[in-house]
């Protein structure tokens, strides 16, 4: 029963290690900036990805009043002029809106803060791009969430039982795999399809390294199990799920869709 529990406790707390690790490290993840005045260090982020098709808003809490911001922006990867506009002051925000950009368009942007006319950052201090994509329903990506971290979960389990050689060890093998199918192969092409407007964009049709790296731990749970369907070959299973933790820690969204505005087409980038 101890070591039940100790197993259970480590696959969760690895779990939600790597996941966050995953999610801080992703370049959709908002950057954290801060900016400083005579008295004070303000901490504010900016924003990397807009899930509707909308006007991205951009607004950062400066309370300071006397602080003023213009944004310049442009499409991303492009040498487009620059457009430069001053942001509104809402109490204690200053903020301002990026223009609408097609599924995997990117806008890049600046932000200048200025305090009785003197500028308080480096010119490119406070600069991001953002990426829109298509909103995708909470019937979809709920359930697709859901069942990746489960099965991550379970991935971790199932290796450290293997390594205990435990006599469940098998069972949450196979557990692992299936929420891995469920929500990596079936609600992870439709958050695609909602998002980016295709249903896959790994091998054979493209780089994009989130499909690709589900595609290489399903392939690799799928091997660790018909190694396991006769006989136990806890080596097999201890293997799959460092692959998981491994495909897990890749920051999120790295070498996604990216739309290539000189083509119109989208690339991963």
């Amino acid at each position: 029963m101890k070591k039940n529990i100790l197993f259970w406790t480590l696959a969760i707390v690895i779990t939600l290690l790597a996941a966050k690790y995953q999610r801080a490290t992703g370049p959709t993840h908002p950057k954290r900036v801060a900016v400083k005045t005579e008295n004070t260090e303000i901490k504010f982020q900016l924003v990397r990805s807009h899930g509707k098709l909308s006007d991205c808003p951009i607004e950062i809490d400066i309370p300071d009043q006397d602080i003023t911001g213009t944004i310049s922006y442009r499409r991303y990867p492009t040498n487009d002029d620059w457009t430069k506009k001053d942001m509104t002051r809402n109490e204690n925000f200053l903020s301002s809106t990026l223009p609408l950009q097609p599924m995997a368009g990117k806008v890049e942007y600046i932000i200048n803060l200025y305090k009785d006319n003197v500028q308080l950052n480096e010119e490119h201090e406070y600069h991001a791009s953002v990426r829109f994509t298509g909103e995708v329903p909470a019937g979809i990506l709920i359930p697709h969430i859901f069942f990746i971290f489960f099965a991550m979960m379970l991935s971790t389990l199932a290796g450290i039982m293997a390594y205990g050689k435990h006599e469940r060890t098998v069972f949450y093998g196979w557990m692992a795999l299936v929420f891995l199918t469920l929500g990596g192969m079936i609600f992870g092409p439709f958050v695609q399809l909602y998002a980016f407007g295709d249903l896959w964009t790994g091998v054979p049709f493209g780089w994009d390294l989130t499909d690709n790296k589900t595609l290489i731990a399903f392939i690799m749970w799928i091997i660790a199990m018909v190694m396991n369907r006769k006989k136990q070959r806890y080596g097999w299973i201890i293997a799959a799920a460092i692959v998981m933790i491994i495909i897990f820690s890749i920051p999120h969204s790295m070498l996604g869709s990216e739309l290539d505005y000189a083509s119109g087409t989208v690339i991963q980038n």
